[in-house]
């Protein structure tokens, strides 16, 4: 019970400064989840550099993932144009040829990491950007991307619970089931149905859309992070929000959703 009512506590806390942050002005946004992005990339290389011989300095990536947010929110907010990703590409330049200098057993690795870390880690963060700048300044489509991942990740909790025989990703994820993947999806949709009636930027059926694009990608995105904590033998990558683990388990959904509903977006806009 006191291991539910801390889950209970530390959840609501979570979510109420990721909303809290959205809508309360860009600047509280920026702040925020580039406190989150810097924590996810320290997560994220952390656990990596557990294998032998890697050994990525995760306060050289968190530079790495706090420039391409920033350049990233100068640019899509429009105070600042292309020349500004600059910063960032020779950030990226100085790491690599730094590498050559540290003597490690395999740099090969250390670049490998690195690079995914900037990629899978800081990319789809600052990605959240360019979504809430998509036209003109919209937290609201931005506040709907991670409403949208909450609704499925419930709808599918309480159906999976209930209903879950058929197991979707046992070797990767042994507690989902079909019957959840489906019973997150319904639930997306009617989160989606919410939203249009509420927000006229898209049509119904461009909400649906919205909606199961989510559901697919949220779920490739959590899938991806469990590969990583089981390959690393491990259960959580963090212990940051009692209850709940780290950054990168709250957000994991995040990972892939963020790439795709930009795509999508930007199509759309």
């Amino acid at each position: 019970m006191n291991n539910l009512v801390k889950r209970a506590i530390s959840g609501a806390i979570f979510v109420a400064i990721v909303i809290g942050s959205i809508l309360l002005s860009p600047y509280t946004f920026a702040a925020v989840f580039a406190v989150v992005a810097a924590l996810a990339t320290n997560e994220f290389h952390k656990l990596t550099n557990r294998k032998n011989e890697i050994e990525v300095p995760p306060v050289v990536a968190i530079i790495g993932a706090l420039l391409l947010f920033g350049c990233s929110y100068v640019y899509s907010s429009g105070l600042f144009k292309y020349p500004i990703y600059s910063l960032y590409g020779f950030y990226i330049l100085a790491v690599l040829i730094a590498e050559l200098y540290r003597k490690k057993p395999n740099p090969i690795n250390n670049w490998a990491y690195f690079i995914f870390g900037q990629i899978f880690i800081a990319l789809p963060f600052s990605l959240l950007n360019f979504i809430l700048y998509i036209k003109g300044y919209q937290p609201i489509i931005l506040l709907a991307v991670f409403i949208s991942i909450w609704t499925n990740d419930t709808g599918a909790y309480l159906t999976g619970m209930t209903l879950g025989k058929h197991k979707l990703f046992e070797r990767i994820s042994p507690k989902k089931t079909w019957e959840g993947f489906i019973g997150g999806a319904v639930f997306a949709l009617l989160s989606g149905y919410i939203f249009s009636l509420f927000i006229p930027e898209l049509s119904l059926l461009q909400w649906f859309i919205f909606s199961e694009i989510i559901v697919i990608f949220g779920t490739f995105g959590d899938l991806s992070e469990s590969l990583i904590k089981r390959t690393e033998h491990i259960k959580d990558s963090g212990n940051i929000i009692p209850g709940h683990g780290g950054i990168l388990d709250r957000f994991d959904s995040t990972l892939m959703v963020a790439p795709v509903v930009f795509i999508y977006l930007s199509f759309l806009f």
